[in-house]
């Protein structure tokens, strides 16, 4: 009798959990209706190099997120390792994250690779953001690590 109590009180906690990492997941990370990246693929920018648009019917729920896919082994990846494809800040512009600590909308055909991390940035008819952080990219990124670590982590 013990053990059941213990292990139904196990299952509980992991439960609260759950459902606690869910819903921090979905208020921080950039996602629309629960698709994160605008439906892009997360394995395809380093597989392919490029932003590739996945399909719904090759999706993964993460945590209360839902990935799509281009193909059933970038989603096999994804699983084996979904820290190393997730985009860095939750998905929200690198750029603004690095500046000012807030969360900017992105366009996910806007990003680069450095040190295997992906990086997003937003892009619009008057200023892309990534040209400014090509300037001093470790800088940036350290500040972009601290402000969302103090703030949304």
């Amino acid at each position: 009798m013990k053990k059941l109590v213990l292990v139904l009180l196990a299952m509980l906690v992991s439960i609260c959990i759950y459902a606690q990492s869910s819903t921090l997941r979905k208020k921080h990370l950039n996602q629309t209706n629960q698709i994160a990246i605008e439906g892009y693929d997360p394995v395809a920018y380093f597989t392919q190099r490029r932003a590739v648009k996945g399909v719904k019917t090759i999706s993964h729920t993460a945590l209360g997120i839902t990935y799509y896919f281009s193909s059933q082994e970038n989603k096999k990846l994804f699983i084996r390792n979904r820290s190393k494809y997730e985009p860095q800040y939750g998905g929200w512009c690198a750029s603004a994250m690095s500046s000012n600590g807030q969360k900017v909308k992105v366009d996910p055909t806007n990003f680069k690779i450095i040190d295997s991390k992906l990086y997003l940035f937003c892009d619009t008819s008057y200023k892309n953001s990534l040209s400014g952080w090509k300037k001093d990219e470790k800088a940036v990124i350290l500040k972009g690590d601290k402000n969302w670590n103090n703030q949304y982590k």
